[in-house]
């Protein structure tokens, strides 16, 4: 069963000079998978949440390009809030692990790498659902 002290903080190289600052993210190097989709979150509502699901397979890292939000961590026992706001740290969320992305600053980016292409089938968007194989060891 994944458990809520399997999600870490990436920090990823941060190179800066007078022109801005650079990071780099690699496969299997800082980033815990390989990448198959990339995809990225924008004009966020204020009090909208986004994520609300679990996932059966798929391990993903979310990272704020911009601006600022909380991601609600639950692995069907106990739960974490994680606040996230510079661009060279994501959060690595494993299979199993219901999130809930929420308090998003203004034009607030978020940008989330994945390790499976889109299945609609990975995914446990019912929280009842998901306590239930949580609790069984389904997940």
């Amino acid at each position: 069963m994944t458990k809520i002290s399997d999600c870490i903080l990436i920090v990823f190289p941060k190179l800066s000079n007078t022109r801005g600052s650079l990071s780099v993210i690699e496969e299997n190097k800082n980033s815990p998978f390989l990448i198959k989709r990339v995809f990225y979150l924008y004009e966020l509502p204020q009090g909208e949440k986004r994520g609300v699901h679990a996932l059966k397979e798929t391990k993903e890292v979310v990272i704020p390009l911009s601006g600022s939000f909380e991601v609600i961590l639950d692995d069907g026992t106990d739960k974490k809030t994680i606040f996230l706001d510079q661009s060279n740290v994501g959060l690595y969320i494993p299979p199993g692990i219901w999130r809930e992305l929420k308090n998003f600053s203004p034009n607030t980016i978020v940008l989330a790498l994945a390790s499976t292409a889109f299945s609609l089938d990975d995914y446990i968007s019912d929280y009842k659902t998901f306590k239930k194989m949580a609790k069984s060891g389904q997940l």
